[in-house]
């Protein structure tokens, strides 16, 4: 959803060291990165952590001590991952979102990713984000990441459809592996399909007025963090960029079902969408400077835009998944999440467009 991006002056400028980490050797790679990020640090002393719930790319936590303090991320890029990351979108976005305090420290970029702060706290799971205290400061958070540049005085555009556009050049038609590729061909929608959907959805999505904000884009359970002071915060800005408000709810409605063992019973009903979005709403008209008052009527036209925008977000991870499945050497069945969420949109379609604004 790369669009330009205005970084703000106070924003820090981050250093480019010239080392590859080895995704088969993480630790020598991130020794290097430690000798120049930590100098003081004794090179005998540092431990390193790994952590394996990412299905796109591969991050180590370095630090010494027993009290993990100071922790330095060592996050290494999926294989290929650069054909559908913008990753100088990427960084300027970090840059951005840690100007307004949305993000943490980002300490340099190296050949194939990136190191910044470790933020303490707890990865929420599908349960948690449903619970009402917890799924009122997620709002509020997505409300303040909504808020950036609300005051410029300029409107950005969604490169939502090109974005879309480029994903589905990049899928794959075929697959060597005979029975993965009889699996692609039967399950998966032929290329003719996606493409009118895709039409389809471009038509009827960009005249809804959702309006177009600084989005997170990927608000999975694993990428929002729950901290001792009662905080959330959100992690991985690898999508981060300006898109439609919609999309962005949408997307973090579609993650209640989970990643590994994907169950969409588990999307939330209208009734917890509207205190959702209630609170949403009040916040963001409160970041934004506009009170906070919030009408009922607001909160159903902002209802149907979501849900609506669903649908994008299921053919965009669809289209994500299938090229994973091509590419990416991270053991994962990318292929049968393409297959679900292909499946979630061909199900909710004519559920979302039934829906009448008020």
């Amino acid at each position: 959803m790369a669009n330009y991006i205005h970084v703000p002056a106070c924003a820090p400028a981050v250093p480019k060291l010239d080392i590859t980490v080895d995704d088969k050797d993480i630790s020598a790679g991130a020794m290097k990165l430690i000798k120049e990020l930590r100098p003081s640090w004794n090179p005998s002393e540092v431990k390193m952590k790994l952590f394996t719930d990412g299905i796109t790319n591969k991050l180590i936590g370095c630090y010494v001590g027993e009290g993990m303090e100071d922790v330095v991320l060592v996050r290494i890029y999926g294989n290929k991952t650069e054909l559908f990351v913008d990753r100088k979108n990427e960084v300027k976005s970090f840059r951005v979102l840690h100007a307004h305090n949305c993000a943490p420290p980002l300490y340099c970029t190296f050949n194939n990713g990136l190191c910044y702060e470790f933020m303490h706290g707890s990865a929420l799971d599908p349960e948690d984000i449903r619970q009402p205290e917890l799924f009122r400061l997620i709002a509020r958070q997505l409300a303040k990441f909504h808020a950036i540049h609300a005051h410029n005085g300029w409107v950005p555009k969604s490169n939502l459809w090109m974005k879309m556009e480029k994903y589905f050049s990049l899928a794959p038609t075929e697959f060597e592996d005979k029975a993965v590729n009889h699996r692609f061909l039967k399950e998966v929608p032929s290329s003719q399909e996606l493409q009118h959907e895709m039409a389809w959805m471009k038509e009827c999505l960009s005249g809804l007025g959702s309006p177009v904000v600084f989005c997170h884009n990927d608000l999975l359970c694993k990428n929002i963090i729950f901290n001792e002071k009662g905080n959330v915060k959100f992690i991985d800005y690898e999508y981060a960029g300006y898109n439609y408000q919609g999309f962005d709810i949408g997307n973090h409605f579609n993650e209640f079902a989970g990643i590994n063992e994907v169950d969409y019973s588990r999307y939330p009903s209208k009734e917890l969408q509207m205190q959702w979005l209630k609170a949403y709403l009040e916040s963001y008209k409160e970041y934004k400077g506009q009170g906070s008052q919030v009408s009922e009527e607001e909160v159903e036209v902002l209802y149907v835009q979501v849900n609506r925008f669903a649908l994008a977000s299921h053919f965009f991870w669809g289209l994500w998944a299938l090229i994973q499945a091509k590419y990416s050497t991270i053991n994962f069945d990318f292929l049968g999440y393409a297959i679900v969420r292909f499946n979630q949109y061909i199900k909710m379609k004519p559920e979302v467009t039934a829906l009448n604004f008020p």
